[in-house]
């Protein structure tokens, strides 16, 4: 039983939590809480760590001992933990690769383009579990993934959306494009409302940064650009909501 906060392991979840240097060197990432561990597929699962004080509840001891959990002190747990408030349970997992085409075979492809903010990304993946994408296709400087506040914020979805990363957002961008696929920009410039095109083809929507929206380098690989109609002095929607109002209406449409 691990008892002291200056274990290997101890310090290697902790570098895992809080590094993403860390992650994309190892392959793991850190799972917490009892519904994303439930929702962990077994064969990405390494080991689980259950506090002692999580496990007086007998609900929660039944569900430790089926996951093979390795009860530890309340203070090692809270060490380790990611959250202020820890549910008490927390995985090491493998982490998900995935190429371009497995993105090819369902709905719209998502292509991220230096999404900062962890709960925009946990939002997008989530939704897009829920609007039936094909899969996120995403640059290097968007958000990692596997930030333990965005797997939070996927609820389980992170394990069943495909997401790629790629080096080369325009190029893999122009291979879409070389596949079929019709690829919209949601942008200010918009010639025309989200709702007012036909997404029954493989569609591919681009989504910006937060402050600085796509670049025009990816803007201008755009067959159209499409706006949001929006009342008032507001400039622009948040990123997440942006896609997700675009998932849906592709959603809505091949229904």
């Amino acid at each position: 039983m691990i008892t002291s906060t200056s274990n290997a392991q101890v310090k290697q979840i902790v570098s895992l939590q809080t590094r993403t240097k860390a992650r994309l060197e190892t392959g793991l990432f850190v799972a917490e809480g009892t519904k994303i561990i439930k929702e962990l597929p077994e064969s990405l699962r390494i080991r689980v760590f259950a506090s002692e004080s999580y496990l007086i509840n007998k609900e929660n001891s039944n569900f430790a001992a089926e996951v093979g959990a390795e009860p530890i002190p309340d203070v090692v747990f809270r060490h380790m933990s990611d959250t202020k408030t820890p549910q008490g349970i927390l995985a090491v997992a493998r982490q998900q690769k995935f190429t371009l085409e497995d993105l090819l075979s369902g709905g719209p492809v998502i292509v991220l383009e230096g999404i900062q903010d962890p709960g925009n990304l946990g939002t997008i993946i989530r939704t897009g579990e829920a609007a039936g994408v094909g899969g996120i296709l995403a640059d290097r400087e968007t958000a990692d993934r596997y930030n333990p506040k965005v797997v939070r914020a996927t609820m389980g979805a992170i394990y069943r959306v495909p997401y790629c990363v790629t080096e080369n957002l325009q190029t893999d961008v122009k291979a879409l494009k070389m596949r079929g696929f019709q690829v919209y920009a949601a942008h200010l410039k918009g010639t025309c409302f989200y709702d007012q095109v036909d997404y029954q083809k493989s569609t591919a929507f681009l989504i910006g940064n937060e402050g600085n929206g796509l670049t025009d380098s990816l803007a201008a690989l755009a067959d159209t650009y499409i706006r949001i109609p929006m009342e008032g002095k507001v400039e622009s929607l948040n990123a997440a909501v942006a896609a997700s109002i675009l998932m849906y209406e592709a959603y809505r449409q091949n229904r």
